[in-house]
């Protein structure tokens, strides 16, 4: 006999973005997964996603993830701000709504889900500008009163939240899944080579330039070792631009800007190590990306890495350096992180972490 499952609206907002970011990749693989489970024999929830108007041209992207797209009739920021004072009513005609970011509907419809992905902002206020900073803390005391339950990636997270308020027996820990970008291909890698001007191997880092991934610390400790490493690599930094102090290119370190999938996938498979050593994460899914695709990682400790990552502070520009050179150079070291990293990268996927989310909108649509 095949199970009830509740109907949910995901709030997918994050995919409006110019920058989608982690919180875009976890919007769309936690899609994927819920749709792989719709086609097994037990099914899964019915979806509906929810989003601002969308505003390009050509069809809506968001259909391409194949569920119904609930289209609001405002352009992002004015829902975003009609969302948050209250003053434009959420998703209706389901059993529950998720919220998979801080922006959250107001309460009064479905029993509300919300994904909390970390609390950095009071960990590190440094490395947030005031205006994220004042709108973050707004967004967590608005989810603090409107949600019937939470998400985290984390146990840490969990812990965080509670300290902020949450009923713990409400908080839920769910990882993130590793299975998301598309198998490497030539073209990919070609095209990515070409408009790096790079042929052999490189170092990478990954993520959005601003303060609290770092960045600088990584530049000096690569700057520091660059002509001790086995041959001539550059750094190539990836991500999207975000606020803070530019990070200066040259003297080896290549800036790639934003990398699509392929080339993202391309960027893993073929570079040396990822180095990503941020001040802090809730999970940190680029670790994650890399070991899946058999790439050693250096990275500050991290919910994601599960002890298969070689583990510097972030702090410690020399602890870094010696990071990079050794993982580097050491075939030993190197063959031991590609394999723990393999395994720990094929026990997260987007499907199981679905799962996990349709068992607690069951549990939470029968409240």
């Amino acid at each position: 006999m095949t199970r009830s499952w509740p109907t949910v609206a995901v709030v997918v907002e994050q995919l409006r973005r110019r920058a989608p970011g982690g919180i875009g990749t976890y919007a769309s693989g936690l899609v994927g997964g819920l749709t792989r489970l719709a086609g097994r024999p037990d099914g899964g929830p019915a979806v509906r996603l929810v989003a601002s108007r969308w505003a390009g041209s050509g069809a809506d992207p968001l259909v391409a993830l194949g569920w119904p797209v609930e289209a609001s009739l405002l352009p992002g920021p004015l829902l975003s701000r009609a969302w948050d004072r209250g003053a434009l009513r959420g998703p209706r005609g389901v059993d529950v709504v998720h919220a998979t970011s801080l922006l959250t509907p107001p309460a009064g419809g479905p029993p509300l889900v919300v994904t909390v992905h970390d609390l950095l902002w009071r960990d590190h206020p440094e490395a947030y500008p005031a205006r994220g900073r004042a709108w973050h803390e707004a967004a967590l005391r608005r989810a603090l009163r409107r949600a019937t339950a939470f998400v985290v990636p984390s146990r840490p997270v969990a812990d965080r939240l509670a300290d902020a308020g949450a009923d713990p027996a409400t908080v839920t820990v769910i990882g993130h899944g590793s299975d998301h970008l598309p198998a490497p291909d030539p073209a990919s890698e070609r095209r990515l080579r070409e408009r790096l001007g790079i042929e052999g191997p490189f170092v990478l880092s990954v993520g959005t330039l601003e303060p609290r991934k770092n960045l600088d610390r990584v530049v000096a400790a690569y700057r520091s070792v660059r002509h001790r490493l086995p041959g001539p690599w550059p750094l190539v930094v990836a991500g999207p631009g975000g606020w803070g102090e530019e990070i200066p290119g040259g003297d080896g370190v290549v800036l790639a800007g934003r990398l699509d999938d392929g080339e993202l996938a391309a960027a893993y498979r073929c570079c040396r190590l990822l180095c990503y050593v941020p001040l802090a994460e809730g999970f940190g899914l680029p670790p994650l990306e890399a070991m899946a695709a058999g790439a050693p990682v250096v990275a500050s400790p991290l919910p994601s890495t599960g002890g298969a990552s070689f583990v510097v502070d972030p702090l410690d520009v020399v602890a870094i350096a010696g990071g990079l050179l050794e993982v580097a150079s050491d075939d030993a070291v190197r063959a031991r992180l590609i394999e723990a990293g393999r395994a720990h990268a094929a026990r997260h996927r987007w499907v199981d972490t679905a799962a996990a989310h349709a068992e607690l909108y069951a549990e939470v649509a029968s409240r």
